[in-house]
């Protein structure tokens, strides 16, 4: 028989829990869009079998299948809302059958979910639909109540007070917190903590959000605050949106060896959200197998058209012809969070006396709030003469949207731009917003070329004509060569004209995909992304899709102090700068946090300087 799960908590032994159960079910050909947790009653052998994976896995406590069965989420799908009772059973019942010597903790997602649905039910509401999940949950004999995946404090205290109500059980919150280390609604992690173990919860901690890393530094701001337990449940790291699927990274021993902080913390359960697979935990159990929690210290579907695109017009744009002259730099800017643009034209202008040739302006990154590039653009552009090359993303418009916003920036004079399908909004700032993706990257690079020839996205003709210069993402360290070069080949055919690469840190590498993706004299512009300490560095490397950083580098930024770990960085870049030049058309210089000096550090140690830079 095993231990009372209170009394395993306090004997300071770490317990591991299973990973994602979505993420499980796409992979076994769960239809997108179809109600998850109904499959307690139409396919429970399927939930079964994702149990059991996790439970021979090294998982000690099991996730009921029941994230979204409440009863707002589920009458959404037609009548099962009136079977909120039944779905919940269910899921303890095949959780328990599945892994018997297990603890069983059921799952309780929230309520609200906002930009999904303009229907907000009431606070009264709220707490009914709270209280009926929660009883269904503990009659079914759950060992845990586990509040998951909240981004509203309020509502994560309205259904902590409905579990304490319900009571028999003990209640484990855990909050979703943003890149910048605070919930969509503002909470920070102290706040949250303090709130919600000063109400009842036995155990607060934070799941979903972002990777390891982001997760770790969330618990540190939590831990001490309160005599309570602590648990961690991140993500495998930043999700991709490629060939019409999400994916994360397959980083299972990285995401293993992340525990051992989480231990020193005083986190006690340990398990995976979006993206972890059973691989994962068995790593995570092994990794700290027998350990013991450390006291805290204070301190789209994508739309198929049949289109026919012929030979990709012959356009001329000053960033063209300044590439076919000499080796190009662009320093890529990200535009601001509110609407005060100074600052960043004086960043444009500070690069542009570096030597910098253009700018590359990103459109809300990682899905988080931005303003659009298109203002920045036209103002860099036309006060400072700057080229420039505007991000276009098929994430937050749709056919319609696209090609009027194309028109618009070239009525502007913005005329190279880089088409992208943009990052899902899951893994930003709103991760209830629905992404549009009518179209992928190719489909936009499409679209465009289409402009460009005289015509609309169905052919229709314009009264006139648009000449943009049209760019195309790469990641050659892509560990999937072969499928990247052939999506590259295809944004290619349909009308790209030059190519921007996830940053490179293997110049030999870029040189093999360059050849094998038969790029002949199309403009290439590498990636450059100077670092600037360890933690970055491993953080690119293992939780960000299409990065690679050779063990060399790492171990060069490890090996210096934090004092030093900054100029250790531009050092490298200026190297990979200053053979890039000798290879390619141009690099495009990405650098953290907005810290622009730090591009034009990395071009004055190359010694780019406008005179002494030549053609390739």
């Amino acid at each position: 028989m095993k231990e009372n799960l209170v009394d395993r908590l306090r004997s300071g032994a770490v317990i591991v829990a299973d990973g994602a159960m979505g993420t499980a079910l796409y992979a076994r050909g769960a239809p997108k869009g179809h109600c998850y947790d109904e499959l307690n009653l139409s396919n429970p052998s399927m939930i079964k079998a994702v149990h059991a994976e996790y439970a021979a896995a090294g998982a000690e406590l099991i996730e009921t299948n029941t994230f979204g069965a409440n009863r707002f989420v589920l009458s959404r799908y037609y009548d099962l809302g009136t079977k909120t009772f039944e779905i919940n059973l269910a899921g303890v019942r095949i959780a328990r059958e599945a892994c018997p010597g297990c603890y069983v903790g059921g799952s309780v997602g929230p309520v609200s979910r906002p930009l999904d649905t303009t229907e907000t039910p009431s606070r009264e509401e709220t707490a009914r639909i709270y209280a009926e999940q929660i009883s269904a949950l503990v009659e079914g004999g759950v060992d845990l109540i586990i509040l998951e995946t909240m981004s509203d404090l309020e509502e994560a205290k309205m259904a902590l007070e409905q579990a304490i109500k319900v009571g028999r059980v003990p209640v484990a919150v855990q909050m979703s917190f943003s890149e910048e280390g605070r919930t969509i609604t503002g909470v920070s992690p102290s706040q949250a903590v303090v709130e919600l173990a000063d109400m009842g919860a036995l155990i607060v901690g934070a799941n979903c959000g972002n990777g390891p890393q982001a997760t770790i530094d969330v618990i540190r701001k939590m831990a001490g605050r309160r005599q309570v337990f602590l648990s961690a449940m991140p993500n495998a790291g930043l999700a991709s949106y490629t060939g019409g699927k999400f994916s994360y990274p397959h980083n299972p021993d990285y995401f293993a060896s992340r525990a051992e902080e989480l231990l020193n913390l005083g986190v006690t359960i340990v398990g995976g959200c979006c993206g972890t697979t059973h691989e994962h935990i068995a790593a995570l159990s092994s990794h700290i197998a027998g350990k013991k929690v450390t006291s805290p210290r204070r301190g789209a579907t994508q739309l198929e058209k049949e289109v026919r695109v012929g030979p990709p017009p012959v356009v001329t744009t000053p960033l063209k012809e300044m590439v076919s002259r000499k080796f190009t730099v662009a320093v890529e800017l990200s535009p601001p969070k509110g609407t005060d643009l100074a600052a960043d034209l004086a960043s444009a202008r500070e690069l542009k006396e570096a030597g910098a040739d253009a700018v590359s302006i990103s459109e809300s990154p990682m899905a988080r709030i931005r303003m659009s590039p298109v203002a920045l653009g036209h103002r860099i552009k036309s006060e400072l003469g700057m080229d420039v090359i505007l991000h276009f993303t098929c994430r937050d418009r749709n056919i319609l949207g696209l090609q009027a916003d194309l028109l618009s920036v070239y009525a502007l004079g913005m005329v190279n731009i880089l088409a992208l399908t943009g990052d899902p909004p899951s893994v930003g700032d709103y991760p209830f917003a629905t992404g549009v993706y009518e179209v992928n990257s190719r489909g936009l690079v499409e679209i465009a070329n289409k402009l460009n020839s005289g015509v609309d996205y169905l052919g229709n003709k314009l009264s006139s004509a648009t000449s943009f210069w049209i760019g195309a993402a790469a990641s050659p360290s892509n560990p999937d060569r072969d499928g990247e070069i052939r999506r590259l080949g295809e944004k290619l055919k349909a009308g790209a004209q030059f190519v921007v690469t996830q940053p490179v840190f293997d110049v030999e590498g870029l040189l093999d995909f360059v050849k094998k993706a038969d790029l002949g004299e199309k403009p290439v512009f590498a990636g450059l992304m100077p670092l600037v300490s360890s933690k970055q560095a491993e953080f690119l490397h293992h939780e960000v899709p299409g990065i690679t950083i050779p063990e060399s580098i790492r171990q060069s930024m490890r090996d210096a102090d934090e004092e030093k770990a900054r100029q250790t960085g531009i050092t490298i870049a200026a190297r990979i700068l200053s053979e890039l030049s000798e290879v390619v058309s141009g690099v495009c210089i990405m650098v953290p946090l907005r810290r622009y000096s730090v591009a034009a550090e990395v071009m004055a140690k190359a010694n780019l300087s406008r005179a002494t830079r030549s053609g390739t």
